[in-house]
Parts: structure tokens; C-alpha cells; sequence
């Protein structure tokens, strides 16, 4: 897990922030607290990693409007909601608006830190995915626009000569911009290629 990673527990009752950083910290857990989802948003364009755990009912803004914010900023930590019994229905809300978890008060020990673990363990693997697309979209972005011609032939199945004749070009003219575009994509076969294109499609 990245060193950098905290469990951001906004909640402006001071005995549920306290009560919930030593729970966190006595498992190893790196722990912010904010008494508000506004202290929390002034400080949100440093977080860039972790998960956020909030009370669904604050004053001022509360935890929907506080994840509505976020989405709207393009800041995606995993939100856990806690809620009261009778806050079901809004907690319900949260998990619409994106939120990825709720608890309702009082909950044990084990089911609030197996939570966040699982909150933390999807946020790794977004972060390690957005990553990833990033760097394969850096590689396509290096094509040029003829690779790319050779590209979507390819993705669409269609043979060197057929791709030849749609472009106007020679096979060995195109089995020179494969495999410039297999070097580039840093794809060792065409099925890997073939992947790699269709992650940037549906980007």
C-alpha cells in the first residue's frame, strides 16, 4: 500500500473523530481528521489518495452534498457513509451518488476497519489502473496518423493486404507500420495490441 495513503475520517462530532483515529491507529492505519466536509474540501486538493469515511448527516454540508462536491471536483476516494437507523434512505442516496459503502451506528470494530480496508484496496487498484491508462494513452498519442490507419485495421481484424489496399499502400509497407506500432504500444503480440486499443476506446 502507498506510504502516502490515509483513512479520512469528516465528522463533526469530536468523540466519533477520536474514537475512530485510535480504532485506526491501533491497526497501523494513517488517519486525518476534519470536524467538517467543508475543513475536509479546503484541504481535498492535496488528497489524492486513500478513502474517506463521513457521517452522512452534518451540519452545513453533509456527507451527500460532500460526495456530490467531490465527483464535481474529480477528486474518486472511495466514500463510506455512517449513518443513524432512521438515516438509511439518505445513506441509500449516498451509495447513488457514488458512495462505495454505508454503515449504520452503532457498528462493531471489525465491520468498520474491514470496510475501510476494502475501500482502500479499491481505491489502490483505481489509482494503478488510471495509471496504466494514462501510459498507454501517452504511447497511442506517439502514433502517427498513418500507424493509426494500420492500427484500426488491425482491430478490426482485417488482414496486412487488406489493410494495404484500403490505404493505398503495399503489404510490406504495412508489415513495416505494425510493427512500428507493435514497438510503440509496447504490445509483444497482437492480441495484447488488439487490448491496448480497446482500453483507449473505452476510456
Amino acid at each position: 500500500m502507498q506510504s502516502d495513503v490515509a483513512v479520512h475520517v469528516v465528522d463533526d462530532d469530536v468523540a466519533v473523530r477520536k474514537s475512530l483515529a485510535f480504532l485506526l491507529a491501533s491497526e497501523g492505519l494513517p488517519v486525518r481528521l476534519h470536524e467538517s466536509a467543508s475543513a475536509f474540501l479546503d484541504d481535498a486538493p492535496a488528497v489524492e489518495t486513500g478513502c474517506i469515511v463521513t457521517d452522512v448527516r452534518m451540519p452545513g454540508i453533509d456527507g451527500i452534498e460532500l460526495i456530490r462536491r467531490l465527483k464535481a471536483r474529480g477528486v474518486a476516494l472511495p466514500v463510506i457513509v455512517m449513518t443513524g437507523h432512521a438515516d438509511v434512505p439518505m445513506a441509500v442516496e449516498a451509495m447513488k451518488e457514488g458512495a462505495v459503502d454505508f454503515l449504520e451506528k452503532p457498528f462493531g470494530d471489525e465491520v468498520f476497519l474491514a470496510a475501510v480496508r476494502s475501500a482502500l484496496v479499491r481505491q489502490e487498484k483505481s489509482s494503478h489502473h488510471g495509471h496504466q491508462l494514462a501510459e498507454i494513452q501517452r504511447r497511442f498519442d506517439a502514433l502517427s496518423e498513418r500507424e493509426r490507419q494500420v492500427l484500426d485495421g488491425l482491430v478490426a481484424g482485417k488482414a496486412n493486404k487488406v489493410i494495404a489496399y484500403d490505404l493505398g499502400i503495399s503489404p510490406r509497407t504495412v508489415e513495416i507500420y505494425r510493427a512500428n506500432v507493435m514497438a510503440k504500444m509496447q504490445a509483444k503480440s497482437l492480441s495484447e495490441l488488439v487490448r491496448l486499443a480497446l482500453l483507449i476506446e473505452a476510456k
